[in-house]
């Protein structure tokens, strides 16, 4: 049996009872046994300085030490203005640095983008890939995951609708079977 694949799971939104958040923990319990997702804060993250990155703060340090352990990331976000919030944006900047040290590189990863609104967050989730280029992680490219009307996925005992349910669970099959693909030896 191969080992437990450890995914880093980045929430774009602050909120404590965020709908991302909510999603990302549903998601953690739908994961197939192949991977096991945990939350990495992003919270308390100063904004990125190359000045202050001189003496990291001890929250940079911690921060790219939990992605550089992780063996894969998966964003939850959600939209704001088009783009991805300032939050997550700073997490990406800080786990990059210094230059040529990016604690993302290579990581296999996956974006889920969820709004209230009708687009289901598409600019957030296209503007975040245009950073993982970038920054060297593989994105998985289907399926994709835009979740509109998100404040209505929830039943009121806060489980998922079953239609909600059925395709997440696609879709973090499929991330899992993503993920054990980029991380299988190089022959």
């Amino acid at each position: 049996m191969s080992q437990v694949k450890h995914v880093a799971v980045l929430v774009g939104s602050l909120r404590k009872e965020s709908i991302n958040r909510k999603i990302a923990l549903a998601l953690a319990k739908l994961a197939p046994s192949s991977i096991k997702l945990d939350i990495v804060e992003i919270g308390d993250l100063p904004l990125y300085s190359e000045d202050i990155d001189v003496t990291p703060p001890a929250t940079y340090t911690t921060f790219r030490h939990q992605i550089k352990a992780a063996d894969a990331v998966l964003f939850v976000t959600p939209e704001y203005n088009r783009s991805v919030p300032a939050a997550l944006k700073n997490a990406l900047d800080v786990g990059s640095r210094p230059y040529g040290q990016s604690a993302w590189s290579g990581k296999p990863g996956a974006v889920v983008s969820a709004s209230p609104g009708a687009i289901g967050g598409f600019g957030a989730n296209h503007h975040l890939r245009q950073s993982l280029v970038f920054l060297n992680i593989p994105c998985m490219q289907q399926p994709e995951a835009y979740i509109s009307n998100a404040g209505a996925i929830f039943e009121e005992n806060g489980e998922l609708t079953e239609r909600t349910k059925t395709f997440l669970q696609s879709f973090i099959d499929a991330y899992a079977d993503w993920v054990l693909f980029q991380t299988r030896p190089q022959k």
